[in-house]
């Protein structure tokens, strides 16, 4: 009960930190849409190409943006935790008698917050863009899922890379090196059907392919509930897994502290 009860008090208190940032919040919201828009018609014409599955590539990338949001979203997760650590506030929470896991769990449940209304605009732009989504509700509530699945995976994973290496600089280069690579490695952009039969064979690994794979399905008129059942599992195993990690290097940390 501890655990979740101080889980949601830390959440609001970074949401309440992030509200005090009102440029910060305006960048992180534009920089998707800038992508939504611009890739939307720089690439609208692969529709064209034999192999592409679907009349609008607008309702074909803006489950991908979301996803590629969510993923940088939980990239992005573990800098926080530096700028505790160095500001002395990390060392505060250790000598209260907060629940230690709802230290980490706190800047999940608050990623997995931000993550649904970013992705929520974003699903809404794409539809006023002309985007249409035949999986209705259920469809959407599918691809918000996935994609906070997701960001709390990766965000899980940033948050034990800070606690490991403890500079912002390293968990920089680490994000630009990773995050950008997954994206690509993945059908975010592209059709799976086109890309070159390595790139397929490594997107079956990919967390970020799981996600775009259950979101789109999700979204036709006629889902194939296999496949994102199945997709889901994998996408719950990577979080935890992740969370799991997190919690050890969390331990690891206290230890050293």
């Amino acid at each position: 009960m501890n655990f979740f009860s101080h889980s949601c008090f830390l959440a609001a208190r970074h949401l309440r930190a992030l509200m005090r940032q009102p440029w910060y919040i305006a960048f992180t919201l534009v920089q998707p849409v800038i992508w939504l828009l611009l890739y939307g018609q720089l690439f609208r014409r692969v529709v064209e190409l034999p192999g592409f599955h679907g009349a609008s590539y607008i309702t074909f990338l803006t489950p991908g943006v979301v996803v590629m949001t969510a993923l940088f979203s939980g990239g992005w997760n573990g800098m926080s935790i530096i700028v505790e650590i160095d500001g002395g506030v990390m060392d505060r929470f250790l000598v209260s008698p907060v629940n230690r896991g709802a230290l980490i769990g706190g800047r999940l449940l608050w990623l997995a917050v931000v993550c649904v209304i970013q992705s929520l605009l974003l699903a809404g732009l794409g539809y006023i863009l002309g985007a249409r989504f035949d999986g209705g509700v259920t469809g959407i509530l599918i691809l918000l899922m996935s994609a906070v699945l997701l960001a709390v995976g990766v965000g899980a994973l940033s948050n034990a890379m800070a606690l490991a290496v403890r500079k912002q600089e390293s968990v920089i280069g680490a994000a630009n090196f990773i995050l950008l690579p997954l994206t690509f490695l993945s059908p975010v952009y592209m059709a799976e059907g086109l890309m070159p039969d390595w790139i397929r064979a490594v997107t079956k690994f990919n967390p970020v392919d799981w996600s775009v794979d259950a979101a789109r399905e999700a979204l036709k008129s006629h889902a194939d509930w296999r496949l994102i059942l199945s997709r889901f599992g994998f996408l719950l195993l990577f979080a935890l897994l992740s969370g799991w990690i997190a919690t050890k290097s969390f331990r690891a940390y206290q230890q050293s502290a």
